[in-house]
């Protein structure tokens, strides 16, 4: 078995600009997606603490 030069497997390939560009909508995308479920998480969570607050002033109203 040949074995292969230390490093080889880890150089970095050469990408075409539309593959670059692709790579980088791609990366932009998972991060956008990412502040979305972020921003969803924390409406719920917000609508949710409304919610208590009120259940709790009503209950305890005079």
């Amino acid at each position: 078995m040949a074995e292969e030069p230390a490093g080889a497997g880890d150089a970095p390939e050469t990408l075409t600009p539309a593959e670059a560009y692709d790579k980088r909508r791609l990366a932009q995308e998972k991060r956008d997606e990412r502040k979305v479920w972020y921003f969803l998480a924390y409406f719920l969570f917000g609508i949710h603490l409304v919610a208590f607050v009120m259940i709790y002033a009503v209950r305890h109203a005079k």
